[in-house]
């Protein structure tokens, strides 16, 4: 049975703002290495299947980031699915299983979050080996990471019964977050270990499990993929169809409920870094403990998280914190608070701010766009188009633009004009005008835009033709 990669990749890692974002979320961050976590979970899996047969679960407005991410590895994968919106795990894993059912009926799956840590990869591929004969005979194997402290941020799997044949045990319950007395009562007993939330199963055994227990989410699932088609690398599944499916976990839609569930230990340096402090934890500290990112002056500073993105940030006679700066957003936090953050992306959301959706970068298909200035009736970005990428043609209803090459060559649809525009050259584009810009050089092409006009907002674009199929996001 052939083993076939599922990477979710949901979720917006809210307790890691201001790093993360709805719009650029934790599994597209390059937090503990130069890859992403999307990245190392992807490599991770090398010694483990064929990366031609991994299948990729995201949401619909992070695909080409998704999609370029696992290209810049070499990588193609057997399809990208994408959901119109998250519905948690138990559904983006039933449309995977679904999608593989087709592909072959003995698919075997394992099931990883994108944006989980192992800094001891071998240790997980030995316990993959050691799961696979189980999952092969039906059963739902889940990885235990055996616990180092009394982590109360982390749900817990009890083991049963040793198995025949291995390191493997049923699994007796699943115990929801502790506090930290019970932690401690867990970690002393040690028959209990962190719900790591990775997966090995046949994909068909899933189906018939989601039937037993949820089969409001497998019918909708299963609807939502028929009514979907393969689009270049990505598979949509119906919206209409998938936004009236039931959000569920795994755990909570079949783990806790199936006699099938096995448990393997796993000891592997695994992380899910949903917090500062779980990142601080996974990262090279220097002598004095403080992890340092970017431009960072620190003076008698101890056990702290500083990131520095834009600018010099200089700390003195502190410890036990989390400064993390940004283009747009300062995070000061205490560690022991680090899980408070999420309060603050809260709060960001019931006031309106576009802080916890977007960063001052904003990427796109084509490229990325950041905003320079803005004032009454204008703002001035910085547009950066890949080579050979083009925007889409449009037009907008209330504002003009200026555009100024200070890098590479434009080529300029306007009308019914089409021309190049060379560096220190500019044009305008009148309210109303059809236009494109394309960029038919090697090199990426850097375009200064002044917008003006009486509505600036990014809903402003009727499309007209698009490369990247955004016609219907008019």
């Amino acid at each position: 049975m052939a083993i076939y990669p599922v990477i979710l990749s949901g979720g917006s890692g809210s307790r890691l703002w201001p790093l993360s974002r709805e719009h650029y979320p934790k599994p597209l961050l390059p937090l503990v290495s130069e890859k992403t976590l999307l990245q190392e979970t992807a490599c991770r899996l090398d010694a483990v299947a064929d990366q031609g047969n991994a299948v990729y679960v995201c949401n619909d407005e992070h695909r080409f980031l998704v999609a370029e991410q696992i290209a810049e590895l070499g990588k193609i994968p057997a399809t990208i699915i994408l959901e119109p919106e998250g519905r948690n795990t138990a559904p983006a894993l039933t449309l995977a299983a679904l999608y593989l059912e087709r592909l072959d009926p003995d698919a075997v799956m394992v099931v990883m979050p994108a944006d989980h840590v192992m800094t001891q990869p071998q240790q997980f591929v030995a316990a993959v080996e050691q799961g696979r004969v189980h999952a092969a005979d039906g059963s739902l194997v889940t990885f235990g990471v055996v616990p180092d402290a009394p982590e109360t941020g982390y749900g817990y799997i009890k083991r049963n019964a040793q198995l025949e044949g291995g390191e493997a045990f049923r699994v007796a319950e699943f115990v929801e977050k502790p506090d930290l007395q019970t932690a401690e009562e867990y970690v002393r007993q040690g028959d209990f270990f962190w719900n790591s939330g990775i997966f090995l199963m046949r994909a068909d055994r899933w189906l018939e499990e989601i039937s037993r227990f949820r089969a409001d989410i497998l019918e909708t699932c299963r609807e939502a993929m028929h009514q979907g088609a393969q689009d270049s690398d990505f598979y949509r599944v119906s919206k209409t169809v998938f936004l009236g499916c039931p959000a569920d976990s795994i755990d909570y839609a079949v783990m806790e409920k199936t006699g099938r569930a096995v448990m393997v230990p796993i000891n592997a340096g695994w992380s899910d870094v949903g917090a500062w402090t779980a990142l601080w934890k996974v990262c090279p500290r220097d002598a004095d403990g403080n992890v340092i990112q970017g431009d960072v002056i620190a003076e008698d500073t101890h056990n702290a998280f500083l990131v520095a993105e834009h600018r010099c940030l200089a700390t003195v006679g502190v410890e036990d914190v989390i400064v993390v700066e940004t283009a747009d957003a300062v995070l000061v936090a205490s560690k022991d608070k680090a899980q408070d953050v999420r309060k603050i992306v809260n709060r960001l959301k019931e006031s309106g701010r576009d802080e916890h959706r977007v960063h001052r970068q904003v990427y796109r298909p084509w490229g990325s766009y950041e905003g320079i200035d803005a004032g009454t009736r204008f703002q001035v970005k910085r547009l950066c188009v890949k080579p050979g990428a083009q925007l889409s043609l449009q037009m907008h209803h209330h504002r003009a633009e200026h555009w100024v090459v200070v890098k590479g060559t434009a080529r300029v649809t306007c009308g019914e004009q089409v021309f190049h525009l060379h560096e220190n050259e500019s044009t305008y584009i009148p309210i109303g005008e059809k236009h494109r810009l394309e960029n038919p050089g090697a090199i990426p092409l850097e375009v200064i835009e002044i917008q003006s006009g009486s509505y600036l907002g990014e809903d402003d674009i009727v499309r007209f033709e698009d490369l990247y199929d955004r016609i219907q996001e008019n």
